[in-house]
């Protein structure tokens, strides 16, 4: 029934926000450049890894030893915006309808990451993995990584269709808000190092 409602709505939305997307391309490929996708492998359902999709926010500026610019200074006017109201994210939508991602379910992080989990913690991917989850309607990227990892399990020992129906209307009041976008002067989220903190239980 979830893969349904995913399939279901995911072409709704790509079909109705197919307009809006091409001017957003074109947007991006004048102010920021090319390419106007970025794609980056990210752990999917049981850890599989797959390609998700976004619209660039960030230019490839380099400092002059030839490295890339911190995050902060690579993100472009048009990028903030984008982000501030999640329209970077509608490529996503793609990822839905061909079963890489769900509605709901914990946001796909970097691969780089999984060695990292402890075994609580790798429970967030016995579940496809959401363009919108427990952990983005309380907090989003102004929460610890402690704090997303207890919601992110907390949802997968309690998902229901109800709670991914109150998900998703949470989540358009939040989108609308911009809240919790940037974790303090940060572009998103610090680099997650690892924890020895076990993971109980999330909130509601």
């Amino acid at each position: 029934m979830k893969r349904l409602f995913d399939l279901t709505i995911g072409f709704i939305i790509l079909i109705c926000s197919f307009p809006f997307m091409i001017f957003i391309g074109i947007l991006v490929k004048t102010k920021i450049g090319s390419p106007i996708i970025f794609k980056q492998l990210r752990p999917g359902l049981e850890g599989k890894p797959f390609y998700l999709y976004k619209f660039r926010t960030m230019k490839d500026s380099i400092d002059d030893y030839g490295a890339l610019l911190p995050d902060n200074q690579r993100l472009t006017k048009v990028g903030k915006f984008l982000r501030k109201y999640s329209l970077d994210e509608l490529p996503q939508f793609i990822n839905v309808v061909k079963g890489d991602l769900s509605l709901v379910g914990p946001r796909p992080l970097l691969m780089e990451y999984l060695p990292l989990y402890s075994a609580e913690q790798r429970l967030r991917h016995h579940v496809r993995p959401g363009i919108t989850g427990w952990a983005q309607i309380n907090g989003r990227n102004s929460i610890s990584w402690n704090e997303k990892f207890l919601l992110d399990v907390w949802y997968v020992k309690n998902q229901s269709f109800i709670l991914d129906l109150k998900i998703i209307f949470l989540t358009i009041f939040k989108v609308l808000s911009s809240a919790g976008v940037n974790q303090t002067e940060m572009v998103t989220m610090e680099k997650f190092e690892g924890t020895n903190t076990v993971v109980r239980e999330g909130h509601g």
